[in-house]
C-alpha cells in the first residue's frame, strides 16, 4: 500500500478577492494546507469556511516576515497562490521563489513578454517552478475539441466565431481592472485564457489584426495554424444578447467552430481543483505554456484599431460605434 504523502503548505496572496476561494477549495479538496494569507483588505471571512486556524495579514512586510520565520523554524512553504492584481504578479512570483516556494499563479501570470523572459531566468536561479492556471484546457468539452481538430487533415482550416460578454457594473471602472496599466486592459484580463485555448487547440499565430479596442470591448481577427478566428469580448450590458437578456442572465459565453456551436456553459466549478492536482503531480502548466497567449494580449493592447476592415466579427455590424 503505498505510503500517503503529508499535507503540502500553502500561502495565498489575495484572499480577499473573487477568484481566491477557487484557490482555497483546490488547497483544502487536494488534501493540504493554508498556513498564511495576505491582504490590504480585511474583507476575508471566507477563511473560516476553509481554513481558520490559517494566520492572516493585511500588510506585505509581516506576511514576508511571517514566512521566513515559518521557513526558519521549520514549516517550510511549499507552494504560493497568487490571486493579486494583474500587475503585481510578477512580484509576488519572484517573492514565492526567493522563498524556496512554487507559485501558482493566476491569469495572466504576466503583462508583458519581457516579464516571461525574466521570470524563466528566474526559475533557473531558484530551481523552483511557476505554474499558471490555464483551467479552460482542462475542461471536457474543450479537450474533446482538441482531439477532434488534431484528427482532422493537417491543411484544413477552420472558421471559428469567439465571444464572450460578460458584463461589469461602474465599479469596475474605478477598481484596478479598469486601469490598462495594471489589468493589461479586456483583452488581457478577460481574454488571456480564451487567447491560451485557441493557441493550445489550433496552433501558432500566424496573423493579428484589431478591430476595436476601447475601454469595455475589444475584437479582432486572429489566424492560426489551423483556424481563422474573429473574436469579440467585451465588459458592456448592453452588447448582450436580448433574448439573453430577457433571460436576466448577464454573461453570454459562445464559440462557433465552422457555425457549429461549441457548449461549454457548464463544468467550470472543479477545473481550479483539477489544475492543483496537476500541478502537485509535477504536470501543471508553466511558463512555457503561456508564453505565446500573452504575446497575443500585449500585441492586442499595442495595436491600432483599424476599424470594420476585413474580416470582423458579426456581431460588430450591429454595434455603433
Amino acid at each position: 500500500m503505498p505510503e500517503k504523502q503529508q499535507p503540502k503548505n500553502f500561502a495565498l496572496i489575495g484572499v480577499a478577492g473573487y477568484i481566491a476561494e477557487r484557490h482555497l477549495r483546490a488547497i483544502r479538496d487536494t488534501g493540504n494546507q493554508l498556513v498564511a494569507a495576505l491582504d490590504p483588505h480585511d474583507s476575508v471571512g471566507i477563511l473560516d469556511s476553509y481554513f481558520p486556524k490559517s494566520d492572516f495579514f493585511v500588510e506585505f512586510e509581516r506576511f514576508d516576515r511571517h514566512i521566513d520565520k515559518l521557513r526558519r523554524q521549520g514549516t517550510k512553504v511549499n507552494y504560493v497562490s497568487i490571486c493579486s492584481p494583474n500587475y503585481l504578479h510578477d512580484a509576488h512570483i519572484r517573492f514565492a521563489l526567493r522563498q524556496g516556494a512554487d507559485a501558482i499563479c493566476e491569469k495572466p501570470m504576466v503583462l508583458n513578454p519581457w516579464n516571461v523572459d525574466a521570470l524563466q531566468l528566474f526559475e533557473e536561479e531558484t530551481g523552483k517552478h511557476v505554474y499558471n492556471i490555464l483551467q479552460l484546457r482542462l475542461h471536457p468539452t474543450i479537450i474533446k475539441l482538441k482531439k477532434e481538430i488534431s484528427a482532422a487533415p493537417g491543411d484544413k482550416k477552420f472558421d471559428v466565431d469567439l465571444t464572450y460578454i460578460t458584463s461589469r457594473g461602474h465599479w469596475y471602472y474605478m477598481s484596478w481592472k479598469g486601469d490598462i496599466q495594471k489589468s493589461g486592459g479586456i483583452a488581457t484580463n478577460i481574454g488571456i485564457h480564451f487567447f491560451d485555448m485557441l493557441i493550445w487547440i489550433f496552433g501558432r499565430i500566424q496573423e493579428n489584426t484589431v478591430h476595436i479596442l476601447d475601454d469595455d470591448r475589444a475584437a479582432g481577427f486572429i489566424e492560426l495554424e489551423h483556424a481563422r478566428i474573429r473574436w469579440f469580448l467585451s465588459i458592456n450590458y448592453e452588447d448582450i444578447p436580448e433574448n439573453i437578456r430577457i433571460a436576466g442572465q448577464r454573461t453570454y459565453r459562445s464559440i462557433l467552430v465552422n457555425n457549429q456551436e461549441v457548449e461549454f456553459s457548464t463544468g467550470f466549478t472543479d477545473l481550479h481543483t483539477k489544475s492543483y492536482r496537476k500541478i502537485l503531480e509535477g504536470k501543471g502548466y508553466g511558463i512555457d505554456d503561456i508564453r505565446n497567449a500573452i504575446e497575443i494580449a500585449y500585441q492586442i493592447r499595442n495595436s491600432t484599431p483599424v476599424g470594420l476592415k476585413g474580416n470582423y466579427h458579426p456581431l460588430l455590424k450591429k454595434l455603433s460605434f
